[in-house]
């Protein structure tokens, strides 16, 4: 089942690239208490992701925090040193990246990406949610191959 407005965001362990290597994330934890936006992107470095995914939450992050976002999180099935490269080619410090390496997080909110038919495993769908203290008020699941809903500028649009 996919996660919908009004769902709790399911309770996994992600990892975040850190000075002394990954460190733990528990989603339960992470997300209390604040208002999140968060994208998922199928993989780190892959063409729509870095020309269009990851730089539109990077320019709009300024407008996001003005219309009540406290952080901009993004995820994707790669591990914490891919994700932190990432960050560190193409993103920001307004950007958190949270790996889910194993692919739990994407499998939990009912939103995997089969790629193996082209090399490239199994995978997250593109996606955005809007994440209030733990509660979902925005989904966001781009049709295969789109991007339109999950990018910056639509979430935006629903704040």
């Amino acid at each position: 089942m996919t996660i919908a407005v009004g769902d709790k965001l399911p309770d996994v362990k992600l990892k975040k690239a850190g000075e002394n290597g990954p460190e733990d994330v528990q989603t339960g934890d992470y997300f209390k208490g604040k208002r999140v936006a968060l994208f998922s992107v199928p993989g780190a470095f892959t063409p729509t992701c870095s020309a269009k995914h990851l730089p539109g939450y990077v320019e709009k992050a300024g407008e996001l925090k003005a219309k009540g976002v406290d952080e901009i999180v993004c995820t994707a099935v790669n591990d914490a040193f891919v994700m932190g490269a990432w960050n560190r080619a193409d993103g920001s410090s307004d950007v958190t990246m949270l790996a889910d390496g194993n692919g739990e997080f994407a499998n939990a909110l009912g939103l995997p990406l089969d790629l193996t038919g082209g090399g490239l495993g199994h995978r997250g769908q593109r996606f955005s949610l809007l994440v209030n203290d733990g509660v979902v008020e925005q989904v966001n699941v781009e049709a295969a191959g789109e991007f339109k809903v999950s990018s910056a500028e639509h979430l935006l649009e629903q704040l």
